[in-house]
């Protein structure tokens, strides 16, 4: 890819924490120039396996890689003098300042942020914390679990059988909802300072910014006072729905997705029952037909009109009667080339190994110099057309650019101790 990324130019200091890791790991892949500070021991991410070759070592932990593309990397201890005078003069070189302590330590430290931005007010302050600043619970600890629990996500994602307790997203993904409303937050402050405001300081509480993320557990609640039930493979309701994730003939699962909708989709549906030469053996596809010859179609009559619920119930147990017929990765295409949005479960590595995902290319080769080969990750979560997302590198070693970022401050290298 050539071109200009969209934040080049864009100058952050990201204080190391796995909290906002994820914030920055987003912002330098977009192109700012992210100098991650870490306290001279190295952050403790670099401790978390699993490791490359399986061999501990805090340069080769797969999960620090992977949170830390892209970025700059330098060692300051902030419990003295001498590295918070460093990082106060790189904060006012930067556009933006990302960080995850604890409610009052940086005040502590001299570093308030909020006060830093009156100061400097051109500076964006974004600071996550597990609820705030302010008030009664700010000192509260928490874990990734504890914030999905506590916010909501997780009574919402499990199994139909509620014997079993619910399922925790893997991934960290209260770190992964707040770093996201982190860079929002962090981008419409930057848009607002271009267009002549001034910067701005971003209080984000991530047990709020879960509690946003429930899809409609929330607003069920407070609009109705309902609660909404986990359901495999599907949305949480407060009504059982039907059945969407099924076992295909080759004993793997897939999901059926969203049945038809439309005249075309039940057209398309048909037209693959008879191409399949299930026909006769699946006898609601005259419904199908029938939905096909529609001119349109009013899913609002479900259960009202009788020829609609038949049809739409026909698209239901039509996507399940093919699924259990054929093997998972024929029913996913098949769908998805005449319309049809299902998926196929797949493990992490056929995800990578899939034709869609490689023809999109999602996975990335990232060199390594100080292992002599490339590794591959993850690629872009989203495709710009003019500003390209890249990998610039991989995750500094400890300290790695420390030298480098204090001689662009002005700062001599030799001189100053951080």
């Amino acid at each position: 890819m050539s071109g200009a990324s969209a934040l080049q130019g864009v100058r952050v200091i990201e204080l190391a924490s796995e909290r906002c890791a994820f914030a920055g790991k987003l912002l330098a892949d977009m192109g700012a120039d992210v100098v991650l500070v870490e306290p001279p021991g190295g952050d403790p991410s670099r401790h978390y396996a699993p490791f490359a070759g399986d061999r501990p070592d805090p340069e080769r932990s797969l999960y620090f890689w992977h949170y830390q593309t892209s970025k700059r990397g330098i060692t300051l201890d902030l419990e003295k003098e001498p590295g918070r005078a460093i990082l106060s003069r790189l904060i006012e070189a930067a556009d933006l300042v990302l960080e995850a302590e604890p409610p009052g330590r940086l005040e502590a430290l001299g570093l308030d942020g909020a006060a830093r931005c009156e100061s400097q007010p051109g500076l964006i302050w974004v600071s996550l914390t597990p609820f705030g600043q302010h008030g009664p619970r700010r000192d509260e600890q928490v874990t990734d679990l504890t914030l999905l629990a506590g916010g909501g996500p997780v009574w919402s994602c499990g199994y139909d059988d509620h014997s079993i307790p619910p399922v925790r997203g893997s991934g960290n993904q209260a770190y992964h909802i707040a770093g996201h409303y982190a860079v929002l937050s962090a981008l419409t402050a930057y848009l607002h300072r271009l267009a002549g405001g001034e910067g701005q300081y971003v209080d984000l509480n991530m047990h709020a910014a879960a509690n946003v993320t429930t899809e409609m557990a929330s607003y069920h609640w407070l609009v109705q006072k309902g609660t909404v039930q986990r359901q495999t493979g599907r949305h949480a309701m407060e009504t059982i729905t039907m059945e969407t994730q099924t076992e295909c003939a080759d004993g793997r699962h897939a999901s059926t997705g969203v049945p038809p909708r439309t005249p075309r989709e039940f057209q398309n549906l048909y037209e693959w029952i008879v191409e399949l030469g299930y026909e006769e053996a699946f006898p609601e596809s005259v419904f199908l037909k029938m939905g096909g010859e529609r001119e349109s179609i009013d899913l609002s009559q479900i259960g009202q009109d009788d020829e609609v619920t038949a049809m739409f119930a026909a698209g239901r147990d039509a996507m399940d009667f093919i699924a259990r017929r054929v093997p998972a990765f024929d029913f996913f295409k098949g769908a998805q080339d005449r319309g049809m949005a299902v998926g196929v479960v797949y493990s992490p590595e056929e995800a990578f190994e899939d034709e869609h995902f490689q023809a999109r290319g999602f996975p990335v080769e990232v060199e390594h110099p100080e292992l002599g080969r490339t590794v591959t990750y993850p690629g872009a979560p989203y495709r710009f057309e003019k500003t390209p997302w890249r990998i610039q590198r991989r995750a500094p070693l400890l300290g790695e650019h420390t030298r480098e970022v204090l001689r662009e401050a002005g700062l001599d290298p030799e001189a100053d101790e951080p």
